[in-house]
């Protein structure tokens, strides 16, 4: 077999256990994808040596007879993943050289099931940002184009490295981070799958935080099969967790029956935008007429206080992030800045951050502070948590009424060049989390299928919502929605 990395999961899985091929092959086929693909800037920490020593350790228990679905499959981790001995710098200037001595829970239940570590993924400084173009490491790129251009585009943010290599076929699947959007809006820009599980379902510890009650990790895989499987290994509760929920992990991948039957989907009224391109709207009908063929039923529903998300979700997470990196201060660990004699414990911190943290980074960090201010505090935190816990109810009631699932766009539009939003209105970048900014603060499972393309030739990609817990229900509605979309366009290679 030739261009194994070209695989899925589930696919891979299969021929290790038939013999077919080995993890080492599999391995180096990535590997070697990963040296000719520089130009996507996808993987920024290289791992061959670990890789390969644990594809022979992955080839071993296949013989075996005891390994779990993901043993032996090489996978990319995001930067915010401490990962023991490699670097782990969540592309900032501030953790340059941060080695960490320790292993993130979801990482080392990857490594427990097996999978293969190719290395470290680019992503958004922090993960702030929606198009990757915050990293210190340089700006992740798209494998895809626009028809004949020849313009860079984003593969989105902040899990931008993640959506490039998956896209790409440089690894299996890998590892991204949602805070509010940031596996889905690249997944729907790359046309990949990714899903940002319920709040608390996999563990945060060893993840560098950026806002702490909004983050949660995922996977982002090729299909919608592969995200049940990697969602499996990456869930489960842990002790070192205190927001970790202790509920049991089913088999997300037996829950995919493809039957949807009587399942009642519902179309938010409030989700069409002014100003929403044409093609985005016709791929939002098409998604409910598929699901309505595939036995569903389509219902239109309200959740009246959507408008009022994105400028909650934009206090809410940076004065979170104000909290979180006020940890990051010269003196225990990362680097500190040059200090000139007589300089005290004031420029210390004041030179170390304004060197190492990035503009986005910087200008969260104010924002943040600004709104948790004696003065500010209740006339702008104190109102974006009420507005949250509203936001909460509205999606509350619509399952009270018995929706089971909730179809949207994914994305406001597809994947737009780097450079193109300038740095000088950050709105316009903020917008781009418009659909996807809800149900993080409500703290609900959501995934983006990839259902089309547009007129220029990039991946479209619809975002359904799920009940809390219940994401094999919803990776089972997704299934139904892959099925029906019959979406296998690939990039032209070009890199």
């Amino acid at each position: 077999m030739s261009d194994l990395n070209k695989l899925g999961l589930a696919e891979a899985r299969d021929a290790l256990r038939k013999g077919e091929v080995t993890s080492v092959e599999l391995t180096e086929s990535c590997l070697t994808a990963i040296d000719a693909a520089d130009a996507l800037n996808a993987f920024v920490h290289k791992t061959p040596e670990i890789a390969l020593e644990r594809a022979k350790a992955a080839d071993e228990r296949i013989k075996g007879g005891d390994a779990p679905s993901m043993c032996g499959l090489p996978i990319g981790i995001k930067d915010l993943f401490c990962t023991k001995g490699v670097p782990s710098q969540a592309a900032s200037k501030i953790l340059e050289g941060f080695k960490p001595e320790y292993e993130s829970t979801v990482s080392q239940q990857l490594a427990d099931a097996g999978a293969v570590m190719l290395g470290k993924l680019n992503m958004d400084e922090f993960a702030m940002g929606s198009s990757n173009e915050t990293s210190v490491y340089g700006n992740a790129v798209s494998p895809w184009r626009r028809g004949n251009d020849d313009a860079q585009l984003t593969p989105g943010g902040s899990s931008g490295g993640s959506a490039s290599a998956v896209s790409a076929d440089l690894c299996l699947a890998a590892t991204g981070t949602d805070t509010g959007g940031s596996i889905r809006q690249p997944a729907a820009f790359t046309g990949i799958t990714g899903i940002k599980p319920t709040y608390g379902r996999c563990s945060r510890w060893g993840i560098v935080a950026f806002a702490s009650s909004l983050d949660q990790a995922g996977p982002m895989t090729k299909n919608v099969r592969d995200a049940a499987i990697m969602l499996e290994a990456m869930c489960g509760h842990d002790p070192k967790d205190s927001t970790s929920a202790e509920l049991a992990v089913p088999n997300f991948e037996a829950m995919l029956t493809g039957d949807i039957k009587g399942k009642k989907i519902g179309i938010p009224k409030e989700y069409r935008m002014d100003g929403m391109p044409a093609e985005i709207e016709k791929l939002w009908a098409d998604g409910a007429e598929m699901l309505k063929d595939a036995g569903a039923e389509i219902v239109d529903i309200s959740l009246p206080h959507t408008k009022y998300a994105l400028p909650a979700y934009y206090v809410i997470a940076p004065a979170e992030a104000s909290s979180n990196l006020a940890r990051y201060d010269g003196v225990r660990y990362g680097r500190r800045a040059q200090l000139a004699q007589g300089d005290g414990i004031t420029e210390m911190y004041e030179k170390t951050r304004a060197e190492g943290f990035g503009h986005e980074v910087q200008r969260r960090v104010m924002i943040g502070t600004y709104v948790l201010s004696a003065g500010f505090y209740d006339a702008y935190y104190n109102r974006a948590r009420k507005v949250r816990t509203l936001i909460k109810k509205d999606f509350e009631d619509a399952f009270a009424a018995g929706v089971d699932a909730i179809l949207t766009p994914a994305t406001p539009s597809a994947s737009f060049g780097l450079g193109e939003m300038t740095e000088a209105d950050p709105v316009q970048m903020y917008l781009n989390d418009v659909f996807t900014v809800t149900v993080n603060l409500a703290g609900l499972p959501g995934v983006s299928v990839p259902a089309g393309l547009d007129k220029q030739g990039l991946p479209l990609g619809l975002q359904l919502i799920g009940r809390p817990w219940e994401e094999g229900d919803l990776l089972n509605t997704a299934y139904a929605l892959e099925n029906a979309a019959g979406f296998v366009a690939k990039p032209t290679k070009w890199w």
